[in-house]
């Protein structure tokens, strides 16, 4: 495995967490010879191809195709355009104590939420079973998400999974968000020391900035599933901001540099989110106390989210620790197209203008509010008319 030990520039460098998470996939299929994969058809689409280097596709049929990916009757990749084939197969394998994974574009895992629900019941009841050991963990790889749906549009966005899952009151689920590629393999490695849990992990398979050491990522999982990030945080702050998602971090951090020039005397700090489970912030096995919450994001000070997924659903989690007032919370609200990164983003009021534009409306400063409208306006006309981001 690898480790980075220093990030001299956060947010400078861009890595893809999905190739990440394909490499780690690789080295499970050299080192675990019981290792299965499970895809609806989207390995390679996914970013996860470097699989096939070391490992073939399962398939019976003789007929070849020079095109064709490596195939064999012994293959441990099994792609099948059926979520529902999938989910039971491998769920078969983790019951017989062996590791798999199966990912997917983050539009389609819902097709297995019934699946998904009565697997928590089979785990939340076998628990209770004496003679049965544990069972390695059902892990979910969720990306082609939909805030990067540029050509398929709004029938590939949808996040819904997340808020089912952290909705449900068997506390049986973790929903991960790796802010960047060292992120990612921090939470490949819990994945696979999990057992008896449900963890979907969330992140895209376009580059991202790089923002945290490994250090760092593995100090999320040791402690509770959040933590301040020192490069763009301030002593005292006036306003806390916080994020769970890799885009939903990079726009908040964005609009923090925004603020610091248009607002320079105004104290920030970040809170970065790794994890959420049943109302509260980290893992099933290691959720952030009230009193880390407060040492955290303080007392009285104004919270200003940015969610990967529908608002609310990390807005019913926060309220669990503070009090609604506090909150002013974004995320995707169920517009989409076939659009522009930023104008996605813009759609949904997720964006960092949109961010810095909230900040501006609680410290009433109009002039501040109506720039960054200006800002919102002028790159929607343009996304329009050029079919690309006037801001990148």
């Amino acid at each position: 495995m690898s480790s980075v030990e220093f990030v001299k520039n956060p947010g400078k460098e861009l890595y893809s967490p999905a190739e990440k998470i394909g490499e780690l996939l690789r080295q499970q299929f050299v080192n675990n010879p019981y290792f299965y994969f499970f895809s609806p058809d989207e390995t390679t689409s996914n970013r996860f191809e470097s699989i096939f280097n070391v490992e073939k596709r399962a398939w019976g049929d003789l007929i070849r195709r020079g095109w064709d990916l490596p195939e064999g009757e012994n293959g441990r990749i099994i792609e099948m355009l059926s979520e529902n084939v999938l989910f039971s197969v491998m769920t078969g394998h983790l019951s017989n104590g062996e590791q798999a994974m199966m990912g997917s574009y983050e539009s389609f895992f819902p097709v297995i939420t019934s699946q998904l629900l009565q697997q928590i019941k089979f785990i939340k009841q076998s628990k209770s079973v004496k003679w049965r050991e544990p069972m390695p963990a059902v892990n979910l790889l969720s990306t082609s998400t939909c805030w990067r749906q540029d050509h398929n549009g709004f029938t590939h966005q949808s996040p819904a999974l997340i808020s089912t899952l952290l909705s449900h009151p068997a506390g049986l689920a973790n929903c991960i968000f790796p802010v960047d590629d060292v992120a990612a393999e921090a939470a490949f490695n819990f994945m696979l020391d999990s057992r008896d849990v449900v963890n979907l992990t969330t992140f895209n398979k376009t580059p991202r900035p790089r923002y945290i050491d490994s250090h760092h990522a593995k100090y999320l999982f040791d402690n509770s599933g959040a933590s301040i990030y020192r490069f763009a945080s301030d002593e005292k702050p006036d306003i806390i901001f916080t994020a769970a998602g890799d885009i939903a971090t990079h726009e908040i951090l964005e609009a923090i540099k925004i603020l610091r020039v248009d607002i320079p005397k105004l104290k920030m700090r970040f809170v970065g989110i790794n994890a959420l489970s049943y109302r509260a912030i980290g893992t099933t096995d290691n959720k952030l106390s009230p009193a880390q919450f407060k040492e955290l994001f303080l007392e009285g000070i104004p919270i200003i989210a940015n969610f990967h997924g529908y608002p609310e659903t990390l807005e019913n989690i926060l309220e669990n620790y503070t009090e609604r007032r506090r909150l002013r919370v974004h995320g995707f609200n169920e517009e989409g197209s076939t659009t522009t990164p930023f104008e996605m983003l813009r759609r949904n009021m997720a964006s960092r203008y949109d961010i810095a534009l909230d900040v501006a409306s609680v410290l009433g400063q109009s002039h501040l509010v109506r720039k960054y409208q200006d800002m919102l306006d002028a790159n929607h006309e343009h996304a329009i008319f050029f079919g690309e981001d006037l801001i990148k």
